[in-house]
Order: C-alpha cells, then sequence, then structure tokens
C-alpha cells in the first residue's frame, strides 16, 4: 500500500491491508470532525486521491448533497447506515456522459486507543440500473459483499478466515500458515483440523456440527492449536454467518490467542476446586486424596502422594527414605493405583530420593513405559510401565520446615510432559493447603514418631530359600501414640519358619511396652522346646497370668515346616483372627482349627494345635483385626471381604498383593494394621 494513502491507526485488530484488494470502495475516518485516514484502491480509482487527514465534507464532494447528520449518527448511535443508488455529483459521469450511481453503507469502527470512526464502505451500480434483470442478482452479491467486509470490523481478530458452509477453508489465511506452519495445501478444506489436538477435536466438531445447524449470530469455541513456536495453545475461534436472504452462503472468522487468560482461569478454578473440597476433610490422608483427585485429569494422567516416615538416620539407625503412599488418583482407562504402598529406599540413588533429600522438584521424561529403574518407588514404577507414562514430575511438600509428603505426577501416551508454569500451579495447589495440613501434622509428626518406635520394636522377615515373606504395619490414622499390634518371623535351628501375628490390648505406650515383652517371651519359648505351637501359647498365657496379671493380648503362632510331600502349617489360635490360605487359583479359605481363649486370661486346659497341608504356589496371610473390623457391620462381613479381596489378587507379586489389600479394604482407621503373607514355591 502507498504511504501516503493511511494513518498508523489500529482498528480492532483490523489489518488494513486486508481491505486494500477488496472489489469495492472503502474509506475510513476517525474522530469527531471524521478525518480521513485511510482509503483503497478501488476507492481511490472511482473518487481520485483524497489527502488524509482531511475532514469529511471534503470526502463527499462527489456527491450532490451533506452526509455529515449521517456520519454523526453511525458515531453517536453504532447503528449502520446503507443507502442505495446514490447519484454522484454531476462532474462526475462516465466515458460516454452518463450520469453516475453509487451503493454506499456507513459503520462504526473503533481504534485500538478508544476513539470512534467510521467505514465507508462503497460500490457503483451505475450499469445496473438499465437492466431490471440484473440489478437483482447483483444487489445479491453487493450484499453480500457489504456485509463480509462489515464482519471484519465486528469481530476482533488475530487471524481472519473464511469458511464453507460445511466448515472447510476456501480462502488463504497467511496468518495461519505463520503460526501453525502448514502449507495451503495441508490445512484447505478440512485438513486445518490437523493442527488441533487430538483430545479437542471431538468436542470441536460436535460445536461447529450444531453452528451449522442452528446457525447462531455468533459462534465461539475455544481449543488447542499447534504453534510452530510454542507447541499447543488454547485460541478463541469466533465466526459470523454470512446469510443471502435465508440461505447461510459462508462463515467468517476469527482466531485470537488466549492461553493466557485460559491459564488464569484454569489456576483459579483449580485453587477454588481443591480449597472447597478440602475443607471438608479432617485427616491428613483425605486432604491429600482430595489433591490428587483435583490434580487427575486436570494437570495429569496420575498422581500418587506418599508420606514421609523416616528419613536418613532415624530412630532405627538405618540411612534410608521410608515412605508410604496414602493417597492415589488415575485418569479413565489408566489402571489404578493401589492408594496404600510402604516402602523402604536407599539413600545413595534415584530422582525421588534425590527430590527429598535435596529439597526440590525433579522433572523426567522418558519414552512411554519405560521408566529409568530407581526413578519412583516401585510401585510407582510398576504403575507407569502399565499406564505408558511417558514423563513424571517429583514435588517435595513442606510443611512447617519438614518435608512431609512427596506428590509424583505423570503424563501418559499423547499428553505432553507438564510444562513449568503446571509444575507451578501444582506446587500452588500443596501450598495453598499449607495452613490446614500443618493442623493436623502436627498429628502426623507424632505418628511419624510412634511407627518409628515401632518399627524398631518389629523385625525384618528373614530370607528364607525358597519362600517370600513380606511385612506390613500401618498405624491408626486417628492415634497418635503407638498401638501394639505386631509381627514376627524367624527361622529355627531345624530349619522350621516361626510366623507370628498379635494385638495387645490397648493405644497407647503400655500397650507398645506390652507387646514387646509378649514377643520377646514367644520367642524365647518358641527356641526353647521344638514343641506344638498350642503348647508354646499355653506357656505364655502362664506367664502372662503370673507377671503381668491384667494385660491380655490375642495372638497366631505357626510353624511352617517342609516335608516329603511339600510345606505344611502347624499352627494354634488363641483368641485371634484367623490366617487365610488362598491357592494359586484364587480359592481362599479360614484356617480356623486350633481356635482357644486370648492370652492374659486364666486357663488350666491345653491348647490346641492343628495342621494343614499347603498347596504350591498358595499365600498364607496374617493379620490383626484392624484389617476387617468395622463398627458399622458383623465381623464376619468383613472376613468375607478380605477372603475374596486376596482372592482376586492371588497371583500378584506379594508387595502389591499386601498393597492392595490395604488399599481395597474400608479400614475404620480406629485400630492399627499389622500384617505378615508367605508365598511358597510354586
Amino acid at each position: 500500500m502507498d504511504g501516503e494513502q493511511r494513518l498508523e491507526h489500529g482498528v480492532s485488530g483490523l489489518t488494513f491491508e486486508m481491505l486494500d484488494p477488496a472489489p469495492v470502495g472503502i474509506a475510513i475516518t476517525r474522530g469527531r470532525e471524521h478525518r480521513l485516514i485511510y482509503t483503497n484502491r478501488r476507492y481511490r480509482s472511482l473518487f481520485g486521491n483524497k489527502p488524509l487527514g482531511a475532514p469529511m465534507r471534503e470526502l463527499f464532494t462527489v456527491f450532490r448533497r451533506d452526509y455529515s447528520d449521517l456520519f454523526d449518527k453511525v458515531v453517536r448511535t453504532g447503528e449502520p447506515i446503507v443507502l442505495t443508488d446514490e447519484p454522484g455529483d454531476p462532474t462526475l459521469k462516465t466515458p460516454d456522459g452518463q450520469e453516475r450511481f453509487f451503493t454506499f453503507s456507513l459503520s462504526q469502527v473503533t481504534f485500538q486507543d478508544g476513539v470512534g470512526g467510521v467505514l465507508l464502505v462503497c460500490v457503483e451500480v451505475t450499469d445496473q440500473l438499465g437492466a431490471a434483470k440484473r440489478i437483482q442478482a447483483i444487489a445479491d452479491e453487493r450484499s453480500r459483499i457489504l456485509r463480509r467486509y462489515r464482519s471484519l470490523v465486528r469481530v476482533s481478530a488475530q487471524m481472519l478466515w473464511v469458511n464453507s458452509v460445511e466448515g472447510g477453508f476456501t480462502e488463504r489465511v497467511p496468518e495461519w500458515e505463520r503460526v501453525t506452519g502448514m502449507t495451503w495445501e495441508e490445512y484447505r478444506g478440512d485438513g486445518w483440523l490437523r493442527a488441533v489436538h487430538p483430545d479437542d477435536r471431538p468436542e470441536l466438531v460436535r460445536s461447529w456440527t450444531r453452528a451449522v445447524r442452528e446457525v447462531p449470530e455468533v459462534w465461539e469455541h475455544v481449543y488447542r492449536i499447534h504453534t510452530v513456536e510454542h507447541g499447543y495453545r488454547h485460541f478463541l475461534s469466533r465466526a459470523v454467518p454470512i446469510m443471502e436472504g435465508d440461505r447461510l452462503v459462508e462463515w467468517v472468522g476469527t482466531y485470537t490467542d488466549v492461553e493466557q487468560r485460559w491459564r488464569q482461569q484454569r489456576r483459579q478454578r483449580l485453587l477454588e476446586r481443591a480449597g472447597e473440597a478440602m475443607a471438608r476433610r479432617a485427616s491428613v490422608e483425605e486432604m491429600l486424596g482430595v489433591l490428587a483427585d483435583v490434580i487427575v485429569p486436570e494437570l495429569a494422567d496420575g498422581c500418587g502422594v506418599h508420606l514421609v516416615t523416616e528419613l536418613a538416620e532415624g530412630l532405627t539407625g538405618r540411612s534410608a527414605l521410608a515412605v508410604e503412599r496414602v493417597a492415589a488418583a488415575s485418569g479413565p482407562d489408566l489402571p489404578d493405583f493401589p492408594r496404600f504402598s510402604a516402602q523402604r529406599l536407599t539413600l545413595r540413588k534415584g530422582a525421588f530420593v534425590d527430590a527429598v533429600t535435596q529439597s526440590r522438584v525433579v522433572l523426567r521424561t522418558f519414552p512411554p513405559g519405560e521408566p529409568p529403574d530407581d526413578l519412583t518407588p516401585a510401585s510407582t514404577q510398576a504403575w507407569m510401565r502399565a499406564a505408558g507414562a511417558n514423563s513424571v514430575v517429583i514435588l517435595p511438600v513442606t510443611v512447617g520446615g519438614v518435608i512431609t509428603a512427596v506428590i509424583t505426577a505423570a503424563t501418559c501416551g499423547d499428553r505432553p510432559p507438564m510444562q513449568d508454569y503446571e509444575i507451578d500451579l501444582l506446587r500452588e495447589a500443596f501450598e495453598q493447603a499449607h495452613d490446614l495440613l500443618r493442623n493436623v501434622m502436627s498429628l502426623q509428626r507424632a505418628r511419624q514418631f510412634a511407627v518409628a518406635i515401632q518399627h524398631s520394636l518389629l523385625a525384618e522377615p528373614p530370607r528364607v530359600p525358597g519362600l517370600e515373606i513380606t511385612a506390613r504395619y500401618r498405624p491408626s490414622p486417628s492415634a497418635a501414640e503407638v498401638g501394639g499390634d505386631w509381627y514376627d518371623s524367624f527361622v529355627l535351628g531345624d530349619g522350621v519358619t516361626i510366623l507370628v501375628i498379635g494385638d495387645v490390648a490397648g493405644h497407647d505406650l503400655r500397650a507398645a511396652v506390652g507387646m514387646g515383652r509378649l514377643r520377646n517371651m514367644l520367642r524365647s519359648l518358641a527356641i526353647d522346646r521344638e514343641e506344638a505351637p498350642g503348647e508354646v501359647l499355653r506357656r505364655l498365657n502362664r506367664v502372662i497370668d503370673t507377671l503381668y496379671g491384667e494385660e491380655t493380648a490375642t495372638c497366631v503362632l505357626a510353624r511352617l515346616e517342609r516335608g516329603e510331600d511339600g510345606h505344611q502349617l502347624h499352627y494354634s489360635l488363641a483368641g485371634h483372627p484367623p490366617p487365610l490360605l488362598i491357592t494359586p487359583d484364587g480359592a481362599g479359605r479360614f484356617l480356623d482349627s486350633a481356635a482357644n481363649p486370648l492370652l492374659g486370661i486364666p486357663y488350666d486346659g491345653e491348647f490346641d494345635s492343628a495342621r494343614v497341608a499347603l498347596p504350591p504356589g498358595g499365600t498364607l496371610l496374617f493379620y490383626t483385626d484392624g484389617l476387617v473390623e468395622r463398627e458399622d457391620e458383623d465381623f464376619g462381613d468383613g472376613l468375607a471381604r478380605l477372603c475374596d479381596s486376596a482372592a482376586r489378587r492371588a497371583r500378584a507379586p506379594l508387595d502389591e498383593f499386601c498393597d492392595r489389600l490395604l488399599s481395597d479394604m474400608p479400614i475404620s482407621g480406629v485400630d492399627d494394621v499389622a500384617m505378615i503373607a508367605v508365598r511358597l514355591p510354586g
């Protein structure tokens, strides 16, 4: 465009160059004096060059009357005015001497600085006035052109486009090519849909189909478009229908980058959801579970929350990081996280450990389903492989200056890794919960201290060739003090493996001390003589009755013996829930043939023992009543639920078997839970 034919004023995102090749005359005025700031080539060919900055009266010297009042009215009311078949000045004649006629419209425009103006669109109709049949056809075309170019002013644009009735591009859009990197051959017709994010295409197609069917005055939709410089960004697409009578002929629309606005709205929505949900939760586990549900699928496809129960040189004197996953969420069509998982990690390596010990956020990307070894705790690694994860963010959460929780948030499949602003939003969601978490973390810190004491009193299961032995201990979420639940396992001199599960009455320091005494006494009695489990429990009961008259406890003592025909379990129960035997094919039954009174009750009779042959590949589960007992239901219902859940996990790895049970069972939270499980060789 010639430099002298425009002034530098933006009109609601409208680019003057787009109007220059228009087949109609176009002029634009600005301000109350309606000073001319732009004319296109067609206007100059009709009326000659007019000096920019000249007032409206000079602009309209080619017409017979003064149109000042019409310009004022358009600016004042915003209503467009269309005048048809207006005669020009007598001196403005055709080459053969005929009088010339024009149709023009006046529409309001608003400049970027807020000043108003008028858009003049003019079409010469001299030749059409002589033929009645041509008048109607040209009038329709003329109206369509006028509406189309007025539409360019009605919509604010960064990218202007024209689509067919069905929705395909019918004209080149240079700005689309610059932003997306697509060529005209690639995006013409429906090819432009390939730049739309796959997750947004179905809803976009539904919305556009509905618009074509219902023809609203304005259609709007926000979706992601892949850009050359910044990957996927959110754009607002707005379009107006172009009608000829009652017939839709095309759409004129715009694209506007709204990524920053969308991020702000998303941030506000996510934080509001998290705040509202957490306000109704009391325990740490509930609060962290709610946050995980907010994170998925808003920011990630899977989210796990681990509590840090022991860091570095703890009370047990072992250099390790002990973590316990208490909340998790996964997206639709993805494997479920087992909500509960406990693991002890070495402090020497791993991104998860680095995030905790160095108090920093870690982002790792990798091929889908192939996370590096030692990246996260084992159960999270297994989930990422099964879900096809491609990245994970590990975020330590600090409450009161102490790292108390660690968040793992993973993306899967085609979803891109979390960006920096999303990681900041993840952090902000948990920082918002800081005050609420701090109030309940005082209880959690007491629990961590209690758990450390408990673990110092409990022995790690022995390594026995041919056997897998795994133990779990989970304190009551509502109790800050250590309880009396315990497990034990050791190997006698004759090669027999001893398995013990027990529960001393109470949830206080006294119960913990009693648990330690009983554990040590039972070990001594079992090692002293190679006798039936019932006889060992009878002697233990006499000791308790003699030395600790007010103390009561329940217990299961079992000898896992191996003979020529396979393994046998020689066991005895003292007021304790019976062990559960699960066969490899998923059948389950409780071993309740050797029931005896609970320990601490005066009893002079013999304690019974029983034997049962164990199937190859079977699983034995010993547990305390906190796993199955609920105040609102019969104890037998809890046992049935446990049997059903364990049977479904019959072939799962033993660690997963235990974690899944703790996740599946609706634990009441008023009692501790101890478990020890044994997997027999197949």
